[in-house]
């Protein structure tokens, strides 16, 4: 569902609602200390609690890993779901009334909440009746195969509320429509009947099938695969594109995957059901199953929330069958890995078995060392490219030869190309360590024809001392810029009384926020009032709604024991923390006058090296009037 912007009034009377210990405490056990309360982060691992709740504040933060926020990123971020969304569900609990930006809008979203509530209980009340149905005499084919064929014991059955449609065209239509009462119309949206193309009436999509339910993130039913039990086609039968259901952005069994996928911080997808459930009741719990379909981009965002790494597995068949279904599956996510931006591995397991076959023979330590052992995708490639192939044969060596270089320049981030570049010239050598150079440049010449040159290789030293000094220099700026920067905005967030002083003084000298996070935090502040009285909370709730990073400033929301010291002497700090930053300008105006004098010739250019003298000397003069005005009692501070 599409939600439209929610009307601030909406977000902020489910702000004065939600009571955020009443939110933290169905995930953290809270103790009260003091005024607050405390619990173990649940966003590390931690062995003393450093996570405190404010209820006077309405606000959390762990004091290890500065998670922060109020109520709503709370569920945003153990969840891994959407502002909006969130705050829907709040709103539902804390019967707050949703209102929407556009007032024309505001039906139409009640229409469609309305609608979705009730698909839910149609779907569970029809996944209730399929395991019900598992028990009964016509389903014990069904429960049969999954005890003696799939080997599945009772508790995994009831774990994934495995089921059975019974073979008759209208049961389930009679059980809902019939029994239950529910709108036939509404049945038919949940994607449970059909509507019969002669004579009227309906019929049942799912017959005298094994039935799986598709849950959402959160564990509600939003469809059914159904695995027929005979000879019918098609083998596996999804429900169709519903309100609640689409096959590009689901992922099985993920509502179940999600705590595995943090806990080993990567995720593992396979072909099938069986194979997802297989692996969960073997202990593997960091897989999700692909519904039959090339990764989308959607499902790939969807499950990368949950890996810090972004490691994505993809577990497919050895065989042929199995590598094409490799090339198949990755879709839409060959951009993102050639940029790097996710670090997709493939298992191929042995002897063309799949997941649950593999398990039937092998441990459950046996395929997590396959899952360690996976090679990268690029490298996978690479040996798909080498098989069956006899670098000695000229013929053979060409062709090898020309698809790595395909390969190679698809890949964007110029780091990994380098180094595949280095890697493929090592097997095109063939062990004889002389010819490396050679295929580096072979390589890069055919990768790029108009710049025939190994620099990317091979740096010249002088280039090379140049960029680490010039590194070293930028990394001290930055790591100034950090905390003279954080620290102007610390004050300015919790000392309303200096921010016309602060406005004053950047505006006096014509400074900006260099570092992007920081630029982006003072881009928002100064778009509400300076009088606004929470100020922090509106600024928390503009990034949740933007869907931007808060990690990086969080900290900032907040005042420890060390930062409350560190703003005790306002006045003194702002002045040290300004200099800060325009001593970090002026030092990178100074280099690049300092530069333009020494590469001036006085005798040829007489007034210019003149100009050029003048204006990096008078830039030290100002660097030293900047570091005097840092110069007080806590200069340790910036």
């Amino acid at each position: 569902m599409q939600i439209p912007r929610l009307h601030p009034d909406t977000i902020e009377e489910v702000k004065q609602r939600a009571d955020i210990v009443d939110v933290v405490s169905e995930y953290v056990v809270l103790r009260k200390r003091g005024k607050d309360f405390v619990g173990l982060c649940p966003f590390h691992d931690e062995k003393s609690p450093s996570f405190t709740v404010s209820q006077t504040k309405q606000m959390y933060y762990c004091f290890g890993c500065q998670a922060g926020g109020n109520a709503i990123k709370f569920v945003m971020d153990v969840g891994k779901r959407s502002f909006a969304e969130v705050v829907l569900d709040l709103a539902r609990r804390y019967q707050v009334p949703v209102q929407t930006l556009e007032p024309e809008q505001r039906q139409e979203l009640q229409r469609q909440l309305s609608l979705r509530e009730q698909l839910y209980e149609v779907l569970a009340s029809t996944a209730q009746f399929y395991q019900h149905a598992l028990r009964q005499s016509a389903g014990q084919k069904a429960l049969q195969y999954l005890k003696s064929d799939r080997i599945l014991k009772e508790e995994t059955i009831q774990q994934f509320g495995l089921g059975y449609a019974p073979a008759g065209w209208e049961t389930v239509y009679r059980y809902l429509v019939d029994s239950k009462h529910y709108p036939v119309q509404l049945v038919e949206k949940a994607g449970l009947i059909k509507p019969r193309k002669e004579g009227g009436g309906y019929y049942d999509v799912f017959r005298d099938r094994l039935m799986i339910p598709i849950r959402d993130i959160q564990g509600r039913v939003i469809g059914f695969g159904g695995r027929t039990l005979t000879d019918e086609q098609p083998k596996y039968l999804n429900s169709p594109e519903t309100e609640l259901f689409s096959k590009g952005k689901t992922l099985f069994a993920l509502d179940q995957a999600k705590s595995g996928i943090s806990q080993f911080d990567q995720a593992v997808v396979v072909e099938g059901y069986f194979d997802a459930i297989a692996l969960h009741a073997a202990g593997i719990n960091n897989v999700v199953a692909s519904l039959g379909t090339a990764l989308s981009l959607d499902q790939v965002r969807l499950v990368l929330r949950y890996t810090d790494s972004k490691q994505l597995v993809l577990n497919f068949d050895a065989d042929n069958a199995g590598t094409n279904a490799a090339s198949r599956a990755i879709g839409e996510i060959a951009e993102l890995a050639y940029m790097g931006e996710v670090q997709l591995k493939i298992l191929n397991i042995p002897d063309g078995k799949d997941a649950d076959e593999y398990l039937h023979s092998h441990t459950s330590e046996d395929y997590r060392q396959l899952l360690t052992n996976a090679p990268l995708w690029l490298n996978w490639q690479i040996d798909q490219i080498l098989k069956d192939r006899d670098l000695k044969q000229p013929t053979d060596f060409q062709q090898v030869t020309q698809s790595i270089v395909k390969l190679l320049k698809n890949i964007v981030n110029k780091d990994t190309q380098n180094y595949y570049i280095s890697y493929c010239a090592e097997i095109l050598s063939l062990g004889d360590s002389r010819l490396i150079p050679l295929r580096v440049e072979n390589l890069l010449t055919q990768i790029s024809p108009a710049n025939n040159t190994s620099q990317p290789i091979q740096i010249k030293k002088k280039w090379e001392n140049n960029k680490a000094s010039q590194a070293a220099v930028t990394n001290n700026e930055r790591g100034l810029l950090e905390r003279a920067e954080g620290l102007l905005l610390r004050i300015y967030l919790h000392c309303p009384e200096q921010r016309e002083t602060i406005l004053n003084a950047l505006e006096e000298r014509d400074l900006q926020f260099s570092l992007s996070h920081h630029r982006f935090l003072w881009q928002k502040i100064i778009e509400l009032t300076i009088e606004q009285v929470d100020l922090i909370s509106n600024l928390q709730d503009r990034y949740l709604e933007l869907a931007e990073d808060l990690n990086l400033v969080s900290h900032l929301f907040h005042l420890n024991e060390k930062s409350k010291k560190d703003i005790m002497r306002t006045p003194q700090v702002v002045q040290a923390a300004i200099a800060c930053m325009e001593r970090v300008m002026r030092e990178k105006r100074y280099r690049h006058f300092l530069e333009l004098w020494q590469e001036t010739d006085p005798e040829a250019e007489p007034e210019r090296w003149q100009s050029y003298y003048q204006a990096f000397y008078n830039e030290k003069i100002q660097l030293q009037e900047l570091d005097r005005q840092r110069q007080f009692s806590i200069t340790d501070l910036v």
